[in-house]
């Protein structure tokens, strides 16, 4: 397969993002997003699916996380959509399933054109560092319709808020490796329509 590596932008009043990802990676990262556990989240799933991301985020913190979380994740969804290309020879879906203690998450993809997500996951604590809990389903949301995926994302045994959050990011790498993975049964885009 060519190279698969595309780097993208956004700048707004309210943040002011760059990213760089390879999804043919070894899962180093180089990230700074100002929210220390978003960091950290991002690096598990960069880690997790074996992708090379580079992420520089400056945001509007003084107001919350919301913006800078959310146009991440749009970021990351451009960003992906541009380094698949046409989406010929990939598998398309992908699925994974991801213990982490006594916490299991499900992640499944489509990467089909067509945005949808579909999240189940109860947080009982507001905030975790500083990236406010409720942000992560948002930044799932943002992932998937601008990444023109269909996601879905459920935790089957919940627990640790921490675990929760870890294991949804990183389940979301695993997957999405899976989903991008070439086929070699397949030239072509894997649809009867002819496209995706």
């Amino acid at each position: 397969m060519e190279s698969r590596v595309a780097s993208c932008s956004r700048v707004t009043k309210e943040t002011q993002i760059e990213m760089t990802l390879n999804l043919d990676g070894t899962g180093k990262t180089d990230i700074s997003t100002g929210i220390g556990f978003f960091d950290h989240m991002l690096s598990g799933f960069a880690r997790h699916g074996l992708f090379d991301l580079t992420v520089k985020v400056t945001g509007d913190l003084e107001v919350d996380s919301h913006h800078t979380i959310e146009d991440t994740g749009i970021v990351l969804g451009q960003t992906i959509a541009k380094a698949l290309g046409d989406k010929k020879g990939i598998k398309r879906y992908g699925h994974f399933m991801l213990p982490m203690d006594e916490v299991l998450v499900l992640s499944a993809i489509d990467l089909s054109g067509r945005p949808y997500l579909n999240f189940n996951a109860t947080f009982t604590c507001d905030k975790l560092g500083e990236l406010d809990t409720e942000m992560v389903k948002e930044f799932f949301y943002a992932v998937s319709y601008s990444g023109a995926m269909n996601l879905h994302l459920k935790v089957l045994d919940g627990g640790n808020n921490h675990h929760m959050a870890e294991a949804l990011f990183k389940a979301f790498g695993k997957s999405l490796d899976m989903a991008v993975s070439e086929e070699p049964r397949m030239k072509e885009v894997w649809s009867t329509k002819g496209s995706l």
